[in-house]
């Protein structure tokens, strides 16, 4: 029998910008004191903290490897990140998701976002329908619709760092969350 080939498989995937190790550990314990007191929310697990810049969804592994390849002969410029209010998207008072916006690096972020969207398109697949919102997602809701959202601590003003790298990261659904594996890096300038 013959053996497909490991690029041609269909996966999940998206290209993030990865949050730095000091820094998860920071966000690790105030993820924990937030779990204890929002139990309806499903918290991120520290590995899998980052900053998504494109979804994709469902590909073919040599699909998004391409775009990856074009990217990473692209000047894309490095820039420097710090976290900074806590926010939800949902309605009214229930939350779907509970995340953490930018004091600084947003403009930057949106325009490695924009070059990353370009070639996502050029090579075929659907435009995002949404806007660009760079944030870093802590939480989701347990149920489809959202929950209620009980009075969180602050989060830790954490150091800046600078991004410097894109990762293209397959995404792994599992019984116990999903689980993120970084297929490629590609140095930002």
């Amino acid at each position: 029998m013959e053996e497909e080939d490991p690029r041609s498989l269909r996966g999940r995937a998206f290209f993030g910008l990865p949050v730095p190790d000091p820094q998860r550990a920071d966000l690790a314990r105030f993820i924990a004191a937030c779990a204890g007191i929002a139990p309806d929310f499903r918290w991120t697990p520290a590995e899998n903290l980052h900053l998504t810049i494109r979804f994709i969804g469902s590909v073919s592994r040599t699909v998004v490897e391409d775009i990856a390849d074009v990217l990473a002969g692209q000047p894309l410029a490095a820039f420097d990140v710090e976290l900074g209010n806590q926010g939800t998207f949902g309605r009214g008072r229930t939350a779907r998701v509970v995340w953490l916006g930018l004091r600084t690096g947003a403009e930057e972020a949106a325009q490695v976002a924009a070059r990353v969207e370009e070639e996502c398109v050029r090579a075929g697949l659907s435009p995002e329908e949404r806007a660009f919102t760079v944030h870093l997602t802590l939480a989701r809701a347990r149920p489809r619709g959202g929950a209620r959202l009980p009075e969180l601590p602050v989060a830790p003003r954490l150091q800046p760092w600078r991004a410097d790298r894109l990762v293209l990261y397959s995404s792994h659904l599992t019984r116990s969350g999903a689980i993120y594996e970084p297929l490629r890096s590609i140095a930002l300038q």
